[in-house]
């Protein structure tokens, strides 16, 4: 009758949910362990295409081409560039010497001077070196009326509109015409602009006295001229050894303000994949990753169809579409540059792929009861933070704005509003150029200073790690009286390796009684009378009891009406706790009298 009572009251019987649950473990486990095969297939994966003598290469080539200076001046290399006498100085001196490498160090010649030259003797100049220019037109400016007698001429910074296409110069050779660009590649963001493909460009011989000869026209002509923009040297190497192509661009603006600002990339990467049999055991785990990936988009796309809109309620399904569409954006394009440009894009979003693998797994955090703690504690705290961030984004972006109008035309961290914004970050980490604020501005730097430490580190971030402070101690409270998750994978695995140990007669079966006497042993070594111990092994009964009854996790969601005798017993139970406190209240009396009376 009380079984027919509870299917008519809408109830679930013990044995479904118990059934129920244990189907959500074993699915749980399932998961857990596939996402672990496929984390450890992606990071074999991710570490495969990374070499360690890239950073080797990258050294070696930017300390040749950017740290060498030019003969007769040990100021002038490429990252002290300031004028365009200083930039051909470089082009003719340590770009010419460090792209030719003809004889060995005692002038022996190595190999045939027809091949490309051997960078370090170990690296091979693939084909020969582009130089490229861009240009903007006259007029593409006003000059005020007053000084139109000074300057009739005006060249405004470099944008897709003010480029200009004309020929120019000798008007001979391709150097002084324009070329349009010949594939669909990226555009190049530099200090002072996004730049487009195409330009002025020219080629280097593979002879050294031939470019060094087309180096000395050039700068007789005036190749470089006020309407230059910026000027891009791009050239490939491979070295056979490592089994790596390094590209390089080297790159020189020259603002509207006059001057030359430098920049460089150095790509080192692995164009050619599959060489050793490390590289076929890699492209053994790719061919494993996309049937992963396919598994995984079969499984959402369950998911989707299965709980349509309430699907995207779930911030792991977020994630793991994120981590599905991370791995279908790549390209390749037979430019040296422009393949190790997206090959370098490709390695990028593996790396954010493998971070968000690694944060999904706080998705199975429930086997732990410390992470169960952090991840309740954010999700909790998520509300007070969002408001917290509207008001420390409020005061940080108005002193990012303060700093940008006072400081900014004098102290680089503060040159443009985005610098001032990570600069102030650097300042709440310790990292900050006081003497450059205050030499700026001697009453309103000291001022910006210790206001902004005040309200943003001493005051923002400890209301911060208050409200997160709070919340903790309000959800170790709710665990310490049992608000727990549903249930704990930990438990779960334990238990299971207790029954294989036990079924392998590795381990004896341990029963309740054993437990209990366990218990009751220990309680008398401790110093327990047995009327105590007594009284407690009843309120332990009863309390197993009534928690069996009412708090177990296999009946969550079953309604069952309270009985006489289950109301009886929660009342006796009432009774005895009320009697221990009773107990514990005389004993507190009798010492705080003890304390009293001492002199």
């Amino acid at each position: 009758m009380a079984e027919a009572s509870r299917w008519q009251q809408g109830g679930t019987p013990k044995h479904k949910l118990r059934f129920r649950k244990e189907d959500e473990i074993k699915t749980t486990l399932q998961e857990l362990l596939l996402y672990f095969i496929f984390l450890i297939n992606l990071c074999i994966l991710t570490f495969g295409m990374v070499n360690p003598h890239m950073y080797y290469l990258n050294k070696v080539m930017s300390s040749l081409f950017l740290d060498t200076s030019a003969p007769g001046d040990e100021r002038t290399n490429f990252k002290s560039i300031r004028s365009i006498t200083d930039f051909w100085k470089f082009m003719e001196g340590p770009l010419l010497e460090g792209l030719y490498w003809d004889s060995w160090y005692n002038n022996n010649q190595l190999y045939d001077l027809k091949n490309s030259s051997r960078i370090y003797y170990e690296n091979i100049l693939l084909g020969v070196p582009r130089v490229r220019q861009l240009k903007v037109r006259n007029n593409t400016c006003q000059v005020y009326s007053s000084f139109q007698s000074l300057m009739s001429e005006c060249y405004a910074k470099y944008t897709s509109e003010n480029e200009d296409i004309s020929d120019f110069g000798l008007n001979s050779d391709t150097e002084w015409k324009y070329s349009s660009a010949t594939v669909s590649s990226p555009r190049h963001w530099g200090f002072l602009g996004v730049y487009q493909n195409g330009g002025y460009i020219f080629t280097l011989s593979k002879s050294k006295s031939e470019t060094k000869s087309k180096f000395v026209t050039l700068r007789q002509n005036s190749w470089i001229t006020r309407e230059t923009r910026v000027i891009f040297i791009d050239f490939s190497l491979y070295n056979a050894n490592v089994n790596l192509f390094c590209i390089i661009r080297l790159v020189a603006e020259f603002p509207a303000t006059g001057g030359v600002l430098t920049s460089w990339q150095f790509y080192s990467v692995k164009l050619l994949r599959y060489v050793s049999y490390y590289d076929y055991f890699i492209a053994s785990c790719e061919i494993t990753f996309c049937i992963f990936l396919i598994v995984f988009t079969a499984q959402e796309a369950k998911k989707i169809k299965e709980f349509k809109s309430a699907y995207f309620k779930s911030i792991w399904n977020w994630l793991e579409l994120f981590l599905l569409l991370l791995l279908k954006n790549t390209e390749k394009y037979s430019d040296f540059y422009f393949l190790a440009y997206w090959h370098v894009y490709y390695n990028n979003i593996i790396a954010i792929t493998i971070f968000f693998a690694w944060i999904k797994i706080f998705k199975f955090i429930s086997f732990n009861k410390t992470m169960s703690q952090l991840s309740s504690t954010l999700s909790r705290c998520m509300k007070d933070i969002v408001g917290f961030a509207v008001m420390f984004f409020i005061i940080f972006f108005a002193y990012a704005q303060l700093g940008f109008l006072v400081f900014g035309s004098q102290v680089d961290d503060f040159s443009t509003f985005q610098n001032s914004i990570f600069t102030q970050f650097r300042i709440v980490l310790g990292d900050f150029n006081f003497a450059g604020i205050q030499q700026a501005n001697r009453i309103l730097g000291p001022i910006y200073f210790i206001t902004f430490i005040f309200f943003v580190f001493f005051v923002l971030l400890n209301m911060f790690l208050a409200i997160i402070n709070d919340t903790y101690s309000e959800v170790k409270a709710d665990y310490s009286i049992g608000r727990m998750p549903d249930f704990e994978l930990g438990k779960m695995i334990k238990q299971s390796y207790d029954n294989v140990l036990e079924k392998l007669k590795l381990k004896k079966p341990q029963k309740d009684e054993d437990k209990s006497g366990d218990l009751v042993e220990q309680a008398r070594r401790e110093g327990f009378d047995e009327n105590e111990i007594r009284s407690a092994e009843q309120m332990k009964k009863w309390k197993d009891r009534l928690e069996k009854k009412y708090y177990s996790t296999e009946i969550q969601d079953d309604y069952q009406p309270v009985t006489q005798q289950e109301f009886r017993d929660l009342f006796l139970y009432a009774v005895e706790l009320e009697r221990e406190l009773h107990y514990i209240s005389l004993k507190l009396n009798r010492v705080m009298r003890k304390v009293s009376a001492l002199p």
